[in-house]
């Protein structure tokens, strides 16, 4: 199906009542006021794109919106009807439902389980499957999954699959609008194929959809129309296609974004040296050179091996052939530990379970790592010292935060990224490997952590940078190793175009590209 196609699904027209429209909201935490006079209208069965940097205030309307917050100032009608939202109980009686990124369900039990826990249906004390199972499977079918997943337990599904499951619970309880949180961070290509399919045929059947997510791109393969916020107000909400990804870009950081790639730093050492090094089932006969001050990209699809050759560098796992020579030194990478002592850091991909301590403060998150900094004993630790710290990685990394004392919990996604990178440079290391650095975070975040890495490397460090993302590799690294089916499939400048790369990384490069002007 074209880009042309998918966007052809009739729309009601300018008379139509909206499904939903919030006007004039307001939130206040304190002294820092969330969101003003924002504005939200959702026609039914549409796709509405809402974006924004990260603090921007999308996230504080969806809460709203689903109950968890109430607001200071506004209204809320859906079909026509002024409501009151004073609970999440409130929001789902009044047919809105919320999907996160990452399923909020129950992994040990098995799908049917997850659909009805809390609300089943009994027969005196037993649960009466049978009168579940009509309703339970319809909406299976609704979002694409074969029945037989019924009986599995859910931690044997795929991330993607999951969220289909989280969509289909939603419905169960006849949601007339539906929030997707950034629902293709974590999926390949092929499962965003899928989920845009689900959307599509949700909003065909009525379905009014609001879409979050930071893939600006994307937005033109499945939104009807786009809202866009910047410091807690709408800037603008329009159709789709008057919009380009560079003008909703721009409209979200309140100016023109920085084109092109940024200057190499002078290049060193030879930090890091790979030969033939394998990891069975991942990755085989990886070989490459990376200096100090250089910024090396590993890319590719996920599941092609770049990601395991990271977490092999660090000590995560252990390779099972060839050489690895680190800092001078060929002996093996034993642990995380061991490779931090060796001066190797990292920035995992999955910050909230790998990279973070939500509720403890700004100011812990980023010296925990650096203990001895802080005092004579590991059990004693200097809070003068931890303050100086953290209030210099803050002001260098451009942190926003009122305080360091604030819990990483309360911190937009881009600041919290930059939280978990600061953790990394209190001291300054010979090798940062960072994973997906950018993941899930708005554009101007994004900017902001392009111009840490450029500092680093400015500075001397070797940096080696694993991602997915096509654009970023392109922006930051002096060269790109190219990965497909756990091998190195072609070494690239950045200034290659986005068709050579996806080639190469699909396995195409046989096959005729048009060059196009990528950039």
């Amino acid at each position: 199906m074209t880009d042309t196609a998918e966007q052809a699904r009739p729309t009601p027209g300018p008379g139509a009542t909206p499904r939903l429209q919030m006007r004039d909201i307001s939130k206040r935490y304190g002294g820092v006021r969330a969101i003003r006079h924002a504005d939200l209208t959702v026609a039914p069965g549409t796709v509405h794109a809402l974006v924004g940097e990260n603090g921007a205030g999308k996230s504080t309307l969806i809460k709203i919106l689903s109950g968890a917050e109430q607001a200071d100032t506004g209204t809320i009608a859906i079909d026509g009807r002024v409501v009151t939202i004073g609970s999440t109980s409130d929001a789902i009686a009044l047919g809105v439902q919320t999907v996160y990124q990452e399923p909020q369900l129950f992994a040990e039990l098995t799908v049917a389980e997850n659909f009805f826990v809390g609300r089943e249906i009994t027969r005196g004390p037993v649960v009466d499957w049978r009168a579940q199972a009509p309703r339970m499977l319809a909406l299976l079918d609704t979002v694409g999954l074969d029945r037989g997943v019924a009986a599995r337990p859910l931690g044997s599904l795929s991330i993607a699959q999951q969220q289909q499951v989280s969509i289909a619970k939603a419905l169960l309880e006849q949601a007339s609008i539906l929030i997707l949180d950034e629902p293709s961070a974590i999926l390949t290509d092929a499962e965003i194929d899928v989920l845009f399919d689900v959307v599509r045929r949700l909003a065909s059947e009525g379905v009014s959809i609001v879409y979050i997510s930071h893939r600006l791109d994307e937005l033109f393969r499945i939104a009807d129309e786009v809202t866009i916020m910047r410091d807690g107000e709408t800037v603008s909400s329009q159709p789709i296609g008057e919009l380009t990804v560079r003008e909703i870009a721009e409209r979200m950081v309140g100016g023109a974004i920085a084109e092109g790639h940024r200057a190499p730093a002078e290049h060193g050492d030879v930090v890091l040296e790979l030969d033939g090094l394998t990891l069975a089932g991942a990755f085989e006969d990886v070989s490459f050179e990376l200096r100090a001050g250089e910024v090396l990209g590993l890319y590719g699809l996920v599941g092609a091996g770049a990601a395991e050759v990271g977490e092999v560098v660090y000590g995560m796992r252990r390779a099972t052939g060839g050489r690895m020579r680190l800092v001078g030194s060929d002996r093996p990478v034993a642990s995380p530990s061991d490779a931090k002592r060796r001066g190797v850091r990292m920035v995992p991909a999955n910050r909230s379970t790998q990279g973070s301590f939500s509720f403890q403060s700004i100011a812990f998150n980023i010296t925990i790592g650096s203990l001895g900094l802080l005092g004579r004993l590991p059990a004693w630790v200097s809070p003068p010292t931890e303050r100086r710290i953290a209030d210099d990685l803050i002001r260098r990394l451009a942190v926003k935060t009122p305080s360091a004392r604030q819990p990483l919990a309360a911190m937009s996604g881009g600041n919290a990224q930059k939280v978990v990178l600061a953790r990394q440079l209190v001291e300054r290391p010979e090798l940062l490997v960072l994973a997906e650095p950018t993941q899930g975070v708005d554009v101007g975040a994004k900017e902001e952590i392009h111009r840490i890495v450029a500092d680093l490397a400015a500075a001397g460090t070797a940096v080696l940078v694993v991602t997915t993302d096509l654009a970023e590799v392109q922006r930051i690294a002096d060269r790109i190793l190219v990965f497909r089916a756990g091998r190195v499939a072609r070494e690239l400048p950045p200034t290659a175009s986005q068709a050579e790369l996806l080639a190469a990384a699909a396995g195409a490069e046989d096959e005729p590209v048009r060059q196009e002007e990528d950039r």
